[in-house]
């Protein structure tokens, strides 16, 4: 078998042809792709319509509960300062009444030791008069010896 050599107009030729027979089965293709064309398009369409409702149902789903959430929150917050408040008004009274008690104890003592004190000066210069009285007494003579002894 021999080697033929081609020619440019032959290859050129060849080429043509091949382009012309792609071309063929390319417009049959786009032909036959073509007479669904529509109807696909209709679907897609009507899928992405259905799918940014189910979108749209999701996100207004998503902000309702969100929202819920929210006022949930606040609740328990409002609720939570108001037990603290409640808390803290109990502690401040408990704290008063203690004050009032720390306040009436102390005084109560002060008057016992006030008492005590002026007890014990009354004592002190009762002892104090009896000591000058029995020197005085010495003195003059007038103080027998068994009164020394008391």
């Amino acid at each position: 078998m021999a080697f033929k050599e081609h020619s440019f107009s032959d290859r050129a030729q060849a080429g043509a042809e091949g382009k012309r027979a792609l071309l063929e089965r390319a417009r049959a293709k786009a032909a036959a792709l073509q007479e669904g064309a529509e109807e696909r398009r209709a679907e897609r369409l009507k899928i992405a319509a259905e799918r940014d409702a189910r979108a749209a149902a999701k996100e207004a789903a998503r902000r309702a509960e969100d929202e819920r959430l929210r006022l949930k929150r606040e609740a328990a917050e409002a609720a939570r300062l108001k037990a603290e408040a409640e808390a803290e008004a109990e502690r401040q009274r408990k704290a008063a009444e203690e004050a009032e008690l720390l306040a009436a104890i102390k005084a109560e003592e002060e008057a016992r030791d006030r008492v005590l004190k002026a007890e014990q000066k009354a004592a002190r210069d009762e002892r104090y008069a009896a000591r000058k009285a029995a020197k005085k007494a010495r003195r003059k003579g007038t103080l027998r010896w068994d009164e020394y002894l008391k």
